[in-house]
């Protein structure tokens, strides 16, 4: 079997290369970064592959897909991602674009195009890779709360699309609280409270899209806060993110 991870390069998505691996898995390697991707694949050996494609770009994604036609692809994972933090006044237009075209635009695309090669051969895993944010607003990261909202949206959608229709493939979303990876440094935050580990978000991951779960959320202290956004009011859990968000500000 062969997947396909993008933003292999760090983070859940190298963890979730190294799992997959570790299951028997032949891996294709997606980021920007091809001197990290040539490191992990060293690192996996003749089981994985590297190909460079910013996902930020439409072209390059529907090139990539192209590409990966005859490969047989059992799973695609939307791993590559990032944020930002600050007041929505106050942060980078250029920046939250490319985050929208990263989160957002790339992963619809390369949803879109490989959900319909899986869809016509019944059978295939598509793993988005969104957070627990996904499921309200965030004051002061509140582009990146937004490009999460969507992934959990568009995910639940097509869940229910292919289960009405019967279909075997499996569509999911990894929904962690915070995972200790490069996230913070980019989006200039620290963490506001213990992190998972990297290793357990990716294996949860692949556990839950295998057995059919829509979103997997890790933890028990973040299925509550999973729990708490459906039950109590949107602008009491605006406040709270606001204050969480505040803490983590660097």
């Amino acid at each position: 079997m062969k997947a396909l991870i993008t933003g292999a390069s760090s983070g859940i998505g190298r963890d979730i290369a190294r799992a997959l691996v570790c299951r028997g898995w032949d891996v294709i390697l997606v980021a920007r970064r091809a001197d990290r991707l040539l490191e992990l694949k060293k690192e996996l050996g003749k089981h994985a592959r590297c190909v460079r494609c910013d996902v930020s770009k439409e072209e390059e994604c529907i090139k990539l897909h192209e590409v990966m036609q005859g490969e047989d692809i059992e799973m695609l994972v939307n791993c590559a991602g990032f944020g930002l933090c600050g007041y929505f006044t106050e942060t980078s237009l250029d920046r939250e674009l490319q985050m929208i075209d990263t989160n957002i635009r790339g992963l619809h695309i390369l949803t879109k195009l490989f959900l319909g090669d899986f869809v016509l051969k019944d059978s295939g895993y598509i793993l988005n890779v969104a957070s627990i944010a996904g499921f309200m607003s965030g004051p002061l990261m509140a582009t990146y709360y937004a490009t999460k909202n969507y992934v959990v949206a568009l995910t639940g959608a097509i869940y229910e699309e292919l289960r009405r229709k019967g279909s075997k493939v499996k569509i999911g979303a990894l929904c962690p609280g915070p995972v200790d990876t490069e996230f913070n440094s980019v989006a200039h935050v620290r963490f506001a409270v213990a992190a998972l580990d990297s290793k357990s978000a990716a294996s949860a991951a692949i556990d839950g899209v295998m057995d059919g779960k829509l979103y997997v959320v890790p933890t028990f202290k973040i299925k509550c806060v999973h729990l708490a956004s459906k039950l109590l009011p949107d602008k009491f859990m605006a406040r709270c993110c606001y204050s969480m968000q505040k803490k983590k500000r660097s």
